[in-house]
C-alpha cells in the first residue's frame, strides 16, 4: 500500500501565500505523475497542476503565474507554492501520485486526505 500525507493548509488573506507539501510512502517502485487537485464546495474536483518524474508540468490556467510545483524524486515529495492567493482559490487541496508498487504491477492512482485552504479577508 501507498500513503500520501499532506501538510501546509490554512487560512490567509487575499494576496497572501501558502505552501503545501506531500510525501508518498509505503511500497513504491516508481512514481510517474505527482500533482495537486482541489475541490471547492459544490464543485467538482479539478486539476491544479501535475508534474512528471522528468519535471514537465501542466498548470490550470487559473493558477498560472501564481502557483509553482516542485518535486524531489529521491524523497518522493511534491510541494505547491501558492502566491497571490485569491478567494476563488479556497478549496480542499488533494495530493495525488501515480505509483507502481512493483516492477510487474500496473500504475495506480493514490490520493492524500486533503488539506483545507481558505482565502478570505
Amino acid at each position: 500500500q501507498v500513503q500520501l500525507v499532506e501538510s501546509g493548509g490554512g487560512s490567509v488573506q487575499p494576496g497572501g501565500s501558502l505552501r503545501l507539501s506531500c510525501t508518498a510512502s509505503g511500497n513504491i517502485f516508481s512514481i510517474n505523475l505527482m500533482g495537486w487537485y482541489r475541490q471547492a464546495p459544490g464543485k467538482q474536483r479539478e486539476l491544479v497542476v501535475h508534474i512528471t518524474n522528468g519535471g514537465n508540468t501542466n498548470y490550470a490556467d487559473s493558477v498560472k503565474g501564481r502557483f509553482t510545483i516542485s518535486r524531489d524524486n529521491a524523497k518522493n515529495t511534491v510541494a505547491l507554492q501558492m502566491n497571490s492567493l485569491k478567494p476563488e482559490d479556497t478549496a480542499v487541496y488533494y495530493c495525488s501520485a501515480q505509483v507502481r508498487e512493483h516492477f510487474y504491477t500496473l500504475w495506480k492512482d493514490y490520493w492524500g486526505q486533503g488539506t483545507q485552504v481558505t482565502v478570505s479577508s
